[in-house]
């Protein structure tokens, strides 16, 4: 963890685009909250500022809830059949989409009662998704992103991201605030900071040590990241995670 304030270009949704290497970046904790540490969290999306969605993976154990955020109580939850890998998930106006790894549906969900609404069908793996305002950005553990169309789901483009003109691997968790996308790195303590009209790195973001020793040896890896703009900060958990982070990205020795 660091302290000092934010520079310019660390801001959420900058839209300067540096020249050079990306941004050293780690996090400063600002609170942290109760988490249910059996959730193999896969996607997390701001409900508003007292909750948050959340989809939960694991054959026989996928799940979209909707969690308080200062007790984690599960205030809405709903189970998906136990054949399916629930994946990430995003907000669309009234409605939530929720992917599912390798069954090749997104299932459409009205977001005040959780109830379903419509699937979509596609191909390929489904690991993260966010919302940029007008289209989808959806991960499937690779360096590309596919970009959506919100109603129909139809694929309108991919970019490929790169790290200092290097390609990188293993996108999971989105999220989309101002043309930016903030990415979770599977297996990693990696978030990813990218400009999606180009698809270039300008911020690596360093999220490790987050959970102490003892809590990091029953939890599995980083993976949930949503942003609460009213209040400039984000949320940050993982699979098996007995916490929620409420963090600021700094730039890293400040």
């Amino acid at each position: 963890m660091s302290c000092g304030s934010p520079s310019p270009s660390s801001s959420p949704g900058s839209s300067t685009v540096p020249d050079g290497p990306p941004e050293q970046l780690t996090v400063r904790v600002q609170r942290s909250y109760p988490h249910d540490p059996r959730a193999f969290t896969q996607g997390l999306e701001l409900a508003d500022g007292s909750s948050y969605f959340e989809s939960t993976g694991l054959e026989g154990r996928s799940s979209l809830r909707r969690v308080q955020l200062e007790s984690g109580e599960v205030l809405q939850r709903r189970d998906l059949d136990r054949s399916q890998f629930a994946e990430g998930v995003t907000r669309v106006g009234d409605r939530l989409v929720q992917l599912t790894w390798r069954d090749g549906v997104a299932h459409v969900y009205d977001a005040g009662t959780l109830a379903p609404v419509e699937d979509f069908d596609y191909e390929g793996e489904g690991w993260g998704l966010c919302y940029d305002g007008r289209r989808l950005v959806m991960s499937d553990g690779s360096g590309t992103l596919a970009i959506r169309d919100p109603g129909s789901f139809e694929l309108l483009d991919r970019v490929r991201v790169t790290n200092d003109g290097k390609p990188v691997q293993k996108l999971n968790e989105l999220e989309c605030v101002d043309g930016t996308v903030y990415a979770n790195v599977f297996q990693t303590d990696q978030i990813l900071r990218i400009d999606l009209a180009s698809g270039r790195v300008t911020g690596v973001i360093d999220a490790s040590g987050l959970l102490t020793p003892e809590e990091a040896q029953q939890a599995d890896v980083l993976n949930g990241i949503a942003f609460d703009r009213e209040r400039g900060v984000f949320l940050l958990t993982g699979k098996l995670w007995p916490k929620v982070f409420e963090v600021t990205f700094e730039p890293a020795g400040s």
